[in-house]
């Protein structure tokens, strides 16, 4: 029987008896519990495997409900909050004491976001709690953007998948935290660059950390299938790289002409970064389910949001 419900009341009594939904946004899927609940988070980081060195990002209803999350707020902070929430953005602040260590992975700051999908904000505005809520999928695996990728990964695991359908955006939130009082971007995300730095100004990017991250998502090998994955500047040249195997291929918008490829996703025709994020993880779960023996990514415009699906493909690929 499939654990795929609309179900919000549902949602809600699970939640409530510490057991873990997994909740749809706008960017992908989120796997969430009670963020005060120890027997939900900790049940956060064993069904995901996920390692406890790694924070995660807690979702609450409005940008109103973010001082009971954190004890110190920017002034850039505020900017960003009133420029992009409900939205694709999260903000690493210094925490309340309130918030558990097993959530900001012992650290003093807390990773929080508004998500603009009308079904998790109207889960968040019934529950007395807010939920901590990494992406629905094995560590280091695809992240989920339909409910049917949460469901192939976790049926067994949990009960419910909350369904609201694809996720618009396709990837997961821009985080950013703050030095000095100054936005630093921690993950390249689904709210391009240039969007930021049209609220608060040029904004410097923190290089990846395999150790002690210092907020969620900032590990190299991420995103990934588990198909080997090869990121391409010239997609013909690097077939011929594999001759006589199996090969998928991931392109921006135009269709390459080969009877060497088993499998062509073209990821937006008519070349819109908006669209082409959109579908990128849902390709890469299509071409991994071809039984290939190799997935060549075209590298995109390093720009706007291509910068981003960059990004993803770079961790895709990393150590393949």
């Amino acid at each position: 029987m499939s654990i795929i419900s609309k179900d919000i009341q549902k949602a809600v009594a699970l939640l409530t008896d510490d057991k873990l939904v997994a909740i749809p946004t706008e960017t992908v899927y989120g796997l969430a519990g009670n963020i005060y609940s120890e027997k939900a988070i900790k049940c956060i980081f064993e069904t995901k495997k996920r390692p406890f060195f790694n924070p995660l990002i807690v979702h609450i209803p409005s940008k109103e409900a973010l001082e009971s999350i954190v004890s110190y707020i920017p002034e850039k902070a505020k900017l960003l909050a009133d420029a992009f929430w409900p939205g694709s953005m999260t903000l690493v602040l210094k925490k309340q004491s309130s918030i558990p260590d097993i959530i900001t992975a012992g650290k003093d700051t807390v990773a929080v976001r508004v998500p603009n999908h009308p079904v998790t904000l109207e889960l968040l505005n019934e529950l007395p709690f807010p939920l901590a809520a990494p992406s629905a999928n094995p560590f280091g695996s695809i992240s989920p953007t339909k409910p049917e990728h949460v469901e192939r990964y976790f049926k067994d695991d949990i009960e419910q998948v909350l369904d609201g359908g694809s996720c618009n955006n396709g990837i997961e939130s821009t985080i950013i935290g703050f030095e000095n009082d100054e936005p630093v971007v921690y993950r390249l995300g689904a709210l391009a660059l240039e969007e930021i730095e049209t609220v608060v100004g040029k904004v410097k990017i923190k290089n990846r950390k395999e150790i002690n991250p210092d907020a969620p998502g900032m590990l190299e090998r991420h995103y990934a299938p588990s198909t080997l994955t090869v990121l391409s500047k010239n997609v013909i040249e690097d077939l011929k790289n594999y001759s006589g195997k199996r090969i998928g291929v991931l392109i921006f918008k135009s269709a390459i002409e080969s009877d060497v490829i088993q499998k062509q996703i073209i990821l937006s025709e008519t070349g819109s970064f908006q669209e082409a994020t959109s579908k990128l993880y849902d390709a890469l779960h299509e071409l991994d389910k071809q039984n290939l023996d190799v997935i060549i990514a075209e590298i995109f415009p390093d720009y706007g949001l291509g910068k981003s699906i960059n990004d993803r493909l770079q961790r895709a690929a990393y150590s393949s």
